[in-house]
């Protein structure tokens, strides 16, 4: 489950390690932070080092909340993958020159050929499961028990909200139209010049987005009357219908 990542990581035995056994796991944190990920001062890694202590626990749930795991002691796997891959991500920076000198892997015979990323994937992997949580977390998206539908909401809002386009749109100022408050009746009274004011404004502001929405409709109805309102006529019927 683990294995490619505890390779990549020159981990002494990554094919026998075992998540669920407590003294393993248990050194392989340690393993991580003292090796590969550094996190706190080496005078500081006592109470982690401290692996028989029955205080384990409560040091390693305060070293996840140190490194901003985003997921808790009680969700082990996923919190192990995710400081695994933190581990390969500081590997990489440390010797980024030996790794860009790697030799990609040589392409397949029909490697010309459109590859569904989603094919091979395996959604019930706890590495799946971490990787939506963890950028469900980091996009605020509400978690949901099927990752499928994670996964989803994090395309749409990714398309609608982090794409070029939808950048460069939301990037475009637009330029107002000079408005003459007090040729618009409020219709009611604040008692206070400044409050009627804001409440001439907040009005506006109400009436242009009421337009919006209507443009929206009116669009809506245009699409729909394009596939439905197609009637085909039969002269012998003397009607038109389908």
């Amino acid at each position: 489950m683990f294995r490619r990542k505890l390779t990549a990581l020159d981990y002494h035995n990554p094919v026998a390690f075992d998540c669920k056994d407590e003294t393993q796991f248990r050194n392989c944190i340690v393993w991580l932070e003292d090796q590969k990920i550094r996190h706190y001062k080496i005078e500081d890694r006592g109470n982690l080092r401290n692996i028989p202590s029955s205080d384990w626990p409560q040091a390693y749930q305060k070293y996840l909340q140190d490194v901003n795991c985003p997921f808790p002691v009680q969700e082990r796997q996923e919190a192990l993958d995710w400081l695994l891959g933190l581990a390969v991500r500081y590997e990489y920076g440390d010797n980024v020159e030996k790794y860009k000198k790697c030799e990609p892997l040589a392409a397949s015979s029909d490697s010309n050929k459109a590859v569904d990323p989603l094919v091979n994937l395996d959604s019930d992997s706890p590495e799946f499961k971490a990787g939506v949580t963890a950028l469900a977390n980091i996009l605020k998206i509400q978690r949901h028990d099927d990752y499928l539908v994670m996964l989803k909401a994090i395309r749409i809002l990714i398309q609608e909200r982090l794409s070029p386009e939808a950048i460069t749109k939301a990037s475009q100022t637009r330029e107002g139209i000079p408005v003459a408050l007090d040729k618009h009746i409020l219709g009611f009274d604040t008692g206070d010049a400044i409050l009627n004011e804001a409440a001439q404004i907040l009005r506006l502001l109400h009436v242009e987005e009421l337009r919006e929405l209507q443009t929206k409709i009116n669009e809506a109805i245009v699409a729909v009357q394009a596939i439905i309102a197609d009637p085909k006529t039969d002269h012998r019927l003397g009607k038109v219908g389908r």
